[in-house]
């Protein structure tokens, strides 16, 4: 018999009318069954948040910081749990859920810290005969609650990347967790709970996707912050043109790898990082590897490194530890996969290892000579697919990574300073990663990108900037 899981609302738990099951991507056993709220409920929910905007808003630094301090140790102390049921729900290797724990736990640490920190700017005035006797103080103030809508690849974080800049800066949020994901979150309301938050500063709602559209669109939540894909999140933008939107959206990640970087052992690195890191969630990040641009003189060793690596990373059981590449989220998913691929192969592009499905596990696979008209050039695969492409030189390369709608992160290759500064300013790119593929990601780093990557920056203090707004008080008649 599986779990219910209850939802909370304004901090406490609560059960709707219906309910739905959340099953296992690799067996298919059903893994729990998620309360769905009422309207009432939700309507309740928001009222909750809006009442407690100016009261948690004028909260303590100190007494957000310990709420988030709790949160951080008892994410720690129940990693194995968590765990466990990050890759009972989403199918992700449990190492890399373990691995999602961690990163959870300094989101909420770096929420902290930051909390205590955040102090505002003075200046004074007199700069200008005008200003005599005139002295500033800004500061940052919730801009209203927060409609967090977070996707299922990264059931925790990315959860995380939602709640704890809003309970850091004093800002209700009303969470909403992936369908095909939500028991991650409920267990951190559970933690939430143990806290001294005020009533109705937040909430976990498991809202259905077709009820949406009028929780989006209600003028009480200013504030939408959107993990997930660039379709769904500018409809969000354009229904809700006045609202405060950060949307954190598709990407089509490119490793560069430049003539400089020609050595065995510069190779055997690159090749290591590009074929863990286009495999790493199954491929369901948005900052997953899925083109390889490579300088003509390096790539035919290269791309043997590659195929060698990425024929290694062991598929199969989640649970087991030494999986590196589990199922996808679901059977749709993976056959979505499978047919872009066969696109590509029905255009020319040749399969050098993977090309196969088993029910929801997709092999991972690398090509060669992709067209450009197929499917895989040009969208976000979300998939364990890499592909890799020959350049001749710097230029050629950073204009095919340009080359996309998409700008999330980029990673360079190279050991020249120049080029390094050079890709930092010239690549359409929200992060250049030096010397590494581009999923790298710090917690605390500003997290986004340009054109059809989305709008706004995640990082704890970035997001902080995101929910709030600068205010200005002068002082006047001082003695400067």
């Amino acid at each position: 018999m599986t779990t219910t899981y209850e939802f909370w609302l304004a901090g406490r738990r609560a059960s709707g009318d219906a309910d739905f099951e959340v099953h296992n991507s690799w067996d298919g056993r059903p893994v729990g069954r998620v309360s769905v709220p009422t309207e009432a409920q939700v309507e309740e929910a928001l009222d909750a948040a809006v009442a407690a905007l100016p009261v948690f808003a004028a909260t303590p630094a100190h007494q957000r910081a310990a709420a988030l301090d709790h949160v951080a140790k008892r994410l720690t102390e129940r990693t194995e749990e968590i765990a466990q049921l990050i890759t009972a729900e989403n199918g992700k290797p449990i190492k890399w859920a373990r691995g999602e724990v961690g990163r959870a736990v300094s989101v909420f640490r770096w929420a902290a810290e930051e909390a205590r920190r955040t102090n505002g700017e003075t200046m004074r005035l007199d700069t200008d005969p005008g200003g005599t006797g005139r002295f500033a103080v800004v500061r940052r103030f919730p801009r209203g609650v927060v409609l967090g809508i977070a996707p299922f690849n990264f059931p925790l974080n990315l959860v995380a990347h939602k709640v704890a800049p809003a309970i850091a800066v004093g800002a209700p949020i009303i969470l909403k967790p992936a369908p095909a994901t939500p028991l991650s979150a409920m267990v951190l309301g559970e933690i939430l709970a143990e806290t001294d938050l005020p009533a109705g500063s937040w909430s976990v709602l498991p809202v259905p996707n077709d009820r949406m559209p009028a929780l989006v669109q209600d003028p009480r939540l200013p504030v939408i912050s959107f993990t997930g894909s660039d379709k769904v999140g500018y409809q969000i933008m354009d229904s809700v043109p006045r609202k405060h939107c950060t949307l954190e959206l598709g990407g089509n990640a490119a490793a560069v790898v430049l003539a400089d970087w020609s050595s065995e052992a510069d190779l055997d690195w690159a090749a290591t990082r590009i074929a863990m890191f286009a495999n790493y969630q199954g491929g369901q990040s948005c900052i997953s590897v899925q083109r390889v641009i490579a300088d003509a003189s390096v790539y035919d060793a290269l791309l043997e490194k590659v195929v060698a690596k990425v024929a290694a990373q062991v598929t199969g059981d989640p649970n087991d530890a030494a999986t590196d590449v589990g199922p996808l989220v679901d059977e749709k998913a993976a056959e979505r996969v499978e047919s872009w691929v066969e696109d590509a192969v029905a255009k020319g592009a040749k399969v050098l290892t993977g090309g196969t499905r088993e029910g929801a596990t997709y092999a991972p696979t690398v090509l060669a000579e992709l067209p450009a008209d197929a499917i895989l050039a040009k969208a976000e695969v979300f998939g364990p697919v890499l592909s890799l492409h020959k350049v001749d030189g710097v230029d050629e390369a950073f204009a095919a990574v340009n080359d996309s709608a998409y700008g999330l992160q980029a990673g360079v290759f190279t050991h020249d300073l120049q080029t390094a500064f050079r890709a930092h300013r010239e690549l359409e790119v929200g992060g250049v990663i030096i010397g590494d593929a581009p999923s790298y990601r710090a917690d605390q780093m500003p997290y986004g990108g340009v054109k059809d990557s989305g709008v706004g920056r995640e990082g704890v203090k970035y997001a902080m900037d995101d929910y709030t707004v600068e205010k200005v008080m002068v002082l006047t008649g001082l003695d400067l």
